[in-house]
C-alpha cells in the first residue's frame, strides 16, 4: 500500500471513531487496519494516535497530520476527476440513508433511473427513521426532512415538505367537519410520533398564528399505518403530503381546514462537513432536486 492509502486509512479511522469501527466498515480485519496505522506511525516517526486497552485518541501532531491529511485527500480526488480528459465514470459503493416512508414511496423510480444512467454504481440503502452518524457509520449521504441543527454537515435543500390535515368522508360525515380550530379539538387525532401531546401551530388567512394541543387517540411511529387508521375511519392525522396524496387523489382521505396555512419542513441532502463529496453523490443530489424541487409531484393537482 502506498502513502495516500495508509493516509486514507488513518482519516477513516478517526471518522469512524476506532479501529475497530474503520474495519467493520471497510469489511477488513481489525488487526490489518491496526497494522496500517503502526506503519504509518513508523514511516512518520511520530505518534498519530494514543491508544489504551479501552479507548484511543489523537496526540497533538495527529490532529495536524488529519488535517492535513483531509486537505491533501479532497485535493487529489478532486483533481483526478478533473483531469481525466473524458467523462468519469461513475463507480463504486453509494452508501445512503433515507427516511423509511420517503424512501420507499419516492426514492424507487429515482435510484431505478440513475442505476440505468451508471451501471457500473453500487448502492447500500438504509430506510429507516432511526438517527443516522453518518461520519461514525461510513455514510456518504442522508435524505433528512427536518430543521437542521448539526454544525458538522452540510446540507443542499432538496423539496418543500408540505403537510395536511385530513380524515376520511366516513369519520367526518358521523364527526362532522370541523370548520374551527375551537371544533378541531373536539376530534379524535391520529398522531406521528409518541410524545405525550401535540403541539400544531397554523396560520389562519390574515397570517396570524394560532396554537393548539391536540389529543391523541393513536400514536405511532409510521406514516403509512396512520394514513392507513385515518382512511379506516379512527380520527383526523396530520401528515406530509408526500404520504397522503394518493389516497387523497382517489377520495380516501379528505383535506380539511384548507383557509389555514400549516407548517412546513425542507427535504435536505446531508453529508458530512470538510469531507470531499464523490462525483456519483454530487450528481445523485442533483438529480433528485431536479425531479423534485419546489412543487414535487405529489403536489400537484
Amino acid at each position: 500500500m502506498g502513502q495516500l492509502e495508509d493516509m486514507a486509512m488513518f482519516v477513516r479511522i478517526v471518522d469512524a471513531g476506532s479501529i475497530t469501527k474503520a474495519a467493520e466498515q471497510l469489511d477488513i480485519a481489525k488487526s490489518a487496519v491496526s497494522r496500517r496505522l503502526k506503519d504509518l506511525e513508523e514511516r512518520l516517526g511520530s505518534q498519530l494516535m494514543s491508544r489504551t486497552t479501552r479507548n484511543s485518541k489523537l496526540t497533538k501532531i495527529g490532529e495536524q497530520y488529519y488535517r492535513r491529511a483531509n486537505t491533501i485527500l479532497t485535493e487529489v480526488e478532486a483533481l483526478n476527476e478533473q483531469t481525466s480528459g473524458a467523462p468519469t465514470r461513475i463507480e463504486g459503493t453509494l452508501k445512503m440513508t433515507a427516511p423509511l416512508s420517503f424512501g420507499l414511496m419516492h426514492l424507487s423510480n429515482v435510484i431505478d433511473a440513475y442505476a440505468h444512467q451508471h451501471p457500473d454504481l453500487n448502492f447500500e440503502l438504509d430506510f429507516s427513521d432511526r438517527h443516522v452518524d453518518l461520519v461514525e457509520e461510513g455514510y456518504e449521504l442522508a435524505i433528512r426532512i427536518r430543521e437542521l441543527q448539526d454544525s458538522s454537515y452540510q446540507a443542499k435543500r432538496l423539496a418543500l415538505i408540505r403537510y395536511v390535515l385530513c380524515a376520511s368522508p366516513e369519520y367526518l360525515k358521523k364527526m362532522g367537519t370541523p370548520q374551527t380550530l375551537d371544533e378541531l379539538k373536539e376530534h379524535q387525532f391520529l398522531q406521528y410520533g409518541l410524545n405525550k401531546s401535540t403541539h400544531l401551530t397554523l396560520r389562519d388567512a390574515q397570517g396570524k398564528k394560532h396554537s393548539l394541543t391536540l389529543n391523541s387517540k393513536i400514536k405511532a411511529t409510521n406514516g403509512e399505518f396512520l394514513v392507513d387508521m385515518a382512511v379506516k375511519g379512527h380520527g383526523i392525522a396530520f401528515l406530509p403530503t408526500f404520504i397522503t396524496y394518493q389516497t387523497i387523489a382517489h377520495g380516501d382521505l379528505v383535506p380539511i381546514l384548507e383557509h389555514y396555512q400549516l407548517p412546513t419542513l425542507n427535504a435536505y441532502a446531508v453529508y458530512p462537513k470538510n469531507r470531499f463529496l464523490s462525483q456519483r453523490c454530487r450528481l445523485l443530489i442533483d438529480f433528485i432536486a431536479q425531479r423534485l424541487g419546489d412543487r414535487p409531484y405529489w403536489d400537484e393537482p
